[in-house]
């Protein structure tokens, strides 16, 4: 009982020496000059770092002077609201964009602890007001506050801070929604919506050994940073896609973006006007992103007309009458894209900027394009997506009308050797038109379709030879066979 009285009076004489001292600094700093108490405070603030053991590193919502979002935050408020928040009282709940959920995170002025290899850490989120910033008043500034002891620093500063950005990276790209972005022609940036497409590699109507094959080297791609950063190259990749229309190209390319969880971003060649407004929307793409130009061919094709076009134009005529040209074809809306701004855009200085990204060429005629834009290095790798095979098929047969076998399947398979048959035809049999019509009727649609696909075939291959003893050009040979695929195609949508 003494004891306790004794502690308490002690109590009370600290109590009374620290009042004391308050008031006496306090008439201190309202007698002092203005400049001996600046003086004083600084000296003060000195004192302070010396005897205080603790570090504080501030990261905030955006970067200095302006109104870019700085990505370490977002990262850490990720991790924060996985890691750390279960011990904090007071949270705020949000719907992030894309995202179908409420995340959690630290609202302001919480605190929560974390522990890193035996360092303890304490988080403190913070909001500036507007009214406090000199620069963008109007925007509310946020931050997050770290404070640890001086003796973990470098623990801190390096291993710790490398695992929150990383962790936190990881855990955006498990919640986020991919992303479709296409440019517009009256703007040169990207707009988007949320990509939900079903498509996938298991559902696709190709043979298994080359689906297979394809996923190892997306994979391989993905997981080659180490790979691209020792042989000093841009850590990206180039597909091209080819093959008659109907043979699933696109879906090869949702597949592509949902194996690899990236955005995709679907080029439209004729909508950017010149190389630079090229260059500007490639910096905007992200990392882990599917860059797509479809129809690669008719792209170059515009652009090789217009030139012509132009040149007709300008013929003979002086440089002034030249620039008027150029520049009311610029007018018109004419994209003034090159080939060798293209080329510059694929494996150019520009194309490494964004880091991990795969860029997607398709046409329905490989012949048509440049060499320079097909070769190794631009395009890594070329997959042919041809007509649909019996293991195609069977793929089809499994998704559309859940049937692993039927008697039907044999002559299906006798059929397909001898005709060729888009995936996309395929699939458009097996659809049931109604709910009555059951997967036998849908087969023998096939097989009738097939059949009649066969005879097709048959009469063309005799009207070829009664016309071999013509002379034939390289373009009307050409042209033959494009009138030929796009007869077997109209057929089969008729049948």
């Amino acid at each position: 009982m003494i004891a306790a009285m004794a502690m308490l009076q002690s109590w009370g004489s600290a109590g009374t020496a620290i009042a004391s001292f308050l008031f006496v600094w306090d008439m201190i700093r309202r007698h002092l000059p203005p400049e001996l108490l600046r003086v004083l405070e600084r000296w003060t603030r000195k004192l302070r770092v010396v005897f205080n053991p603790y570090v504080q590193i501030s990261i905030s919502e955006y970067m200095n002077r302006n109104l870019k979002p700085h990505d370490a935050y977002a990262a850490v408020e990720a991790y924060l609201s996985v890691n750390s928040v279960k011990e904090a009282k007071r949270l705020k709940a949000e719907m992030i964009t894309g995202a179908d959920k409420l995340v959690l995170s630290m609202d302001e002025n919480e605190k929560v602890n974390d522990e890193f290899h035996g360092a303890k850490v304490q988080w403190i989120s913070g909001k500036l007001e507007a009214r406090q910033r000199e620069h963008y008043p109007e925007v509310d500034k946020r931050y997050y506050k770290l404070i640890f002891h001086k003796k973990h620093r470098e623990m801190i500063t390096g291993p710790y801070l490398d695992h929150v950005v990383r962790t936190g990276k990881e855990i955006q790209t498990r919640y986020k929604k991919q992303k479709l972005y296409t440019n517009s022609h009256s703007k040169t940036t990207w707009s988007h919506i949320v990509f939900d497409h079903p498509a996938s590699f298991e559902k696709l109507a190709m043979d298994r050994e080359r689906k297979q094959e394809i996923v190892e080297d997306l994979i391989t791609f993905r997981e080659g940073r180490e790979f691209y950063e020792r042989i000093g190259k841009a850590w990206k990749r180039g597909y091209l896609l080819y093959g008659p229309p109907g043979t699933g190209k696109s879906t090869m390319i949702a597949s592509m973006a949902n194996l690899l969880n990236y955005d995709i971003y679907d080029l439209e060649l004729t909508s950017v006007r010149d190389n630079t407004d090229l260059r500007r929307l490639l910096a905007e793409t992200t990392s882990k992103s599917i860059i797509v130009i479809e129809d690669i061919d008719c792209s170059l094709d515009l652009t090789g007309k217009r030139k012509k076009i132009l040149e007709k134009k300008t013929e003979g005529g002086t440089e002034k009458s030249k620039k008027e040209a150029l520049s009311k074809d610029t007018e018109d809306g004419s994209s003034r894209v090159t080939l060798s701004g293209l080329l510059n855009f694929i494996d150019g200085l520009w194309s490494a900027c964004s880091g991990e990204r795969i860029i997607v060429f398709t046409t329905n005629y490989v012949h048509k394009l440049d060499p320079a834009l097909t070769r190794r290095g631009r395009m890594d790798k070329h997959i042919e997506l041809s007509y649909c095979s019996f293991e195609g098929f069977k793929v089809l047969a499994r998704n559309y009308l859940g049937l692993e076998s039927h008697p039907l399947f044999e002559s299906i398979r006798l059929l397909m050797k001898e005709t060729r048959i888009t995936p996309a035809d395929v699939a458009e049999n097996l659809m049931p038109k109604s709910r009555k019509e059951v997967a036998e009727r849908c087969l023998r649609n096939l097989v009738q379709t097939l059949e009649r696909a066969k005879e097709k075939q048959r009469s063309d291959k005799g009207k070829e030879e009664l016309e071999d003893n013509e002379p034939i050009t390289e373009d009307k040979l050409e042209e033959k066979q494009e009138t030929r695929n796009a007869d077997e195609t109209i057929e089969l949508n008729a049948v």
